[in-house]
């Protein structure tokens, strides 16, 4: 028989341990355990005109959905007995080492989810050893990124082609000069997508406030109080907008751009160059047969063309054509760290993440970022060592099998 007792009260302290009540930003970035945890903070903190611009893609948004459910469909094949006691993340991209094999993408508007902005994804990407890359949508001027960053830090500038090529090339000059080392030409936007969310909520830049807004501003009045005593938000590139932003990228955005512009670029800027928003084999081809040192496969995180191809999917189709000509980078539905590894592992030399660093951004400025970071850095390193590898280089086709292969 079992021979019961009346607990001590020396034994129950041990077990009592119960929260603050008040725990504050700290204690709600740290006992976020995934970017999806990030992801529901970021809802609870932030408007929905915001949100819905972050987490939203074009039309029925198939292509975001299908680009996060290929990951979905990585099996890993882990090797055992393996010595994994130390794990090297680090990685040579375009010729620089990098600390971790991913970093941030390029997000237009960035302010407008928190004052921080840029100047939040510049410092947490420096203090992790990754590039930051700041959009020609950007709402931080390049030289204000450059000053809030150190000498070591990787900035890279993403530069839309406009229909005024002078102002375009202005920005290019500009990067440059502030010690900018890579150009990120995005080629996949001719004219806006159909980003339903937004035009559904009215988004304007900067953000209006309707009658809905406002109810919207009494359920999140730090945010309010944020946007409304900081600078008001400007674009790093272009004039005072109060348009909205399918308008906005339809005025600015050149649909007669073609593989001769990328000449003129190459020749004007100084450092290395990617064309993001490659989606098929034949343009990968066609681009290294120009001369670039990278491509980005992406389909703009499913905000352009819906039912895009399936950046995952294409990779290995593309690294067996360019890979030995050009890097290779992948971006589009990553939010976890096996994503990483897993676009490693079937041959991109380096990710990028938007929405991901954007949701960490939204649930706590600088320091969501750097959760962010840290949760997807934990999960590389996790999923490298289960894998039975102590390096990135390490990682190979072996390691990985599609499901459906397509």
């Amino acid at each position: 028989m079992t021979t019961r007792r009346m607990p001590k009260p020396r034994d129950l302290a041990p077990l009592m341990k119960f929260e603050q009540p008040f725990h504050g930003r700290a204690g709600r970035l740290a006992r976020a355990q995934t970017i999806w945890d990030l992801r529901e903070l970021a809802r609870k903190r932030t408007p929905k005109v915001a949100f819905d611009y972050t987490d939203g893609a074009a039309d029925a948004e198939i292509s975001l959905r299908r680009a996060r459910e290929a990951f979905g469909e990585i099996e890993f094949r882990p090797a055992i007995l393996r010595d994994v006691s130390e794990t090297a993340t680090t990685a040579t991209v375009l010729g620089k080492q990098v600390s971790l094999p991913f970093g941030i993408a390029p997000t237009g508007f960035t302010r407008m989810m928190h004052s921080a902005g840029e100047i939040a994804g510049a410092r947490a990407a420096e203090r992790a050893g990754i590039p930051f890359t700041l959009s020609t949508m950007g709402t931080t001027a390049i030289e204000d990124v450059a000053a809030a960053t150190g000498s070591g830090a990787r900035n890279w500038f993403q530069l839309y082609m406009w229909k005024d090529r002078e102002r375009s090339l202005a920005l290019v000059e500009r990067a440059a000069a502030a010690g900018f080392d890579t150009l990120v030409v995005t080629v996949d936007v001719p004219v806006a997508g159909a980003r339903l969310r937004d035009a559904r909520n009215g988004m304007t830049v900067p953000p209006s406030i309707t009658l809905t807004g406002a109810l919207d501003a009494l359920r999140r009045p730090w945010w309010w109080w944020d946007f409304l005593t900081t600078e008001p938000l400007a674009f790093a590139s272009l004039d005072r907008w109060s348009g909205t932003v399918a308008d906005l990228l339809d005025s600015m955005f050149d649909p007669t751009v073609g593989f001769e512009d990328l000449s003129w670029i190459r020749a004007s800027w100084p450092g290395r160059v990617l064309v993001k928003g490659v989606q098929t084999v034949e343009d990968a081809r066609r681009l290294a047969d120009l001369g670039v040192d990278g491509i980005v496969l992406s389909n703009h995180g499913g905000r352009q063309l819906d039912r895009a191809p399936i950046p995952l999917y294409l990779l290995p189709s593309v690294v067996r054509e360019v890979g030995r000509d050009l890097e290779v980078h992948l971006d589009t539905g990553i939010m976890h760290g096996a994503d990483i590894v897993a676009a490693l592992a079937l041959g991109a030399r380096f990710t990028l993440i938007g929405r991901a660093y954007l949701y960490g951004l939204m649930a706590g400025g600088e320091a969501g970022v750097d959760r962010a970071i840290d949760i997807l850095r934990t999960q590389v390193v996790r999923t490298m060592k289960l894998l039975g590898v102590s390096s990135v280089a390490e990682l190979t086709p072996d390691h990985v099998r599609l499901l459906h292969e397509r």
